[in-house]
């Protein structure tokens, strides 16, 4: 598609592994290995309400044959629709008040975890970790067009960690965070997880988080619509509806300039 002169290629990694779409596939691929190696029976892992990765894990888990625990920030609600997905998927729900929650790795957390649902493959929230970044570096090699801009929504910043440390030379990445605020504090984290690899080809944005994680306002929904009028696809709109409202933003006041091409992944 073209937009003000700027082409814009769709990355289209919800279509990668229909029941683990997008970038939830290439975070779990070699997690799933290592699971296997260590012969474990049971993956747990963290996350919000409305995480597609607690979904996805509890997919994972019904395919891959592995028990699932999805321990949730909060107090136990009537399930969303994410949430019964992943129920239906076989995971049992574990709640953690939030207080608890932002101690979640702590050791004693995860004695207590582990008395209550015994030995655990242990997935962090979001499934950021080395070998997910492992997993997102192969979108990069996949990519069969010339591009200067590579963009992708962020939630824990391993997709970006992944992808920048795979850009060929004069390329970089722009994350869009889903996070208010991201733009201050997912930098380190984005860092950590490229480990021995960092780079500086990429930077985030958290312009266009539209009040919030899992808040929306008017005109992105109105973008929503507009999109799926033209092109025929209906944007995911927690995450990359608004790294697709931020890129024609950027593409308006000038950003990204006439006659450069920029790949918006689609992560699910």
């Amino acid at each position: 598609m073209e937009y003000r002169g700027v082409r814009i290629v769709l990355r289209r990694e919800d279509l990668v592994n229909p029941d683990l779409p997008g970038n939830k596939w290439r975070k779990l691929k070699y997690n799933l290995e290592a699971a296997r190696e260590q012969r474990a029976s049971t993956l747990l892992t963290f996350g919000g309400a409305f995480s597609n990765h607690i979904r996805a894990t509890a997919a994972a888990g019904r395919i891959y044959g592995f028990r699932t625990v999805g321990v949730i920030r909060g107090e136990a609600r009537p399930l969303n629709e994410s949430l019964a997905r992943a129920v239906r998927d076989g995971m049992q729900l574990a709640y953690l008040d939030r207080n608890t929650y932002r101690d979640k790795t702590h050791p004693a957390v995860l004695a207590q975890l582990r008395h209550r649902f015994g030995d655990f493959y242990l997935l962090p929230e979001g499934g950021s970790n080395a070998l997910a970044v492992k997993g997102c570096r192969e979108i990069v090699a996949e990519i069969d067009v010339e591009f200067d801009v590579i963009c992708c929504p962020v939630g824990t910043g391993g997709t970006l960690a992944g992808i920048a440390s795979a850009l060929p030379p004069g390329t970089r990445a722009l994350g869009f965070s889903a996070l208010r605020g991201g733009a201050e504090f997912l930098p380190p984290e984005v860092r950590r997880l490229q480990g021995d690899q960092v780079t500086d080809n990429w930077t985030i944005t958290d312009d266009y988080v539209f009040g919030g994680f899992a808040r929306r306002k008017p005109e992105l929904d109105s973008f929503i619509v507009r999109f799926r009028k033209a092109h025929g696809l209906e944007l995911e709109w927690v995450y990359v509806a608004k790294m697709m409202y931020g890129i024609h933003a950027l593409i308006d006041n000038g950003t990204f300039a006439a006659g450069s091409t920029v790949v918006a992944v689609i992560t699910g």
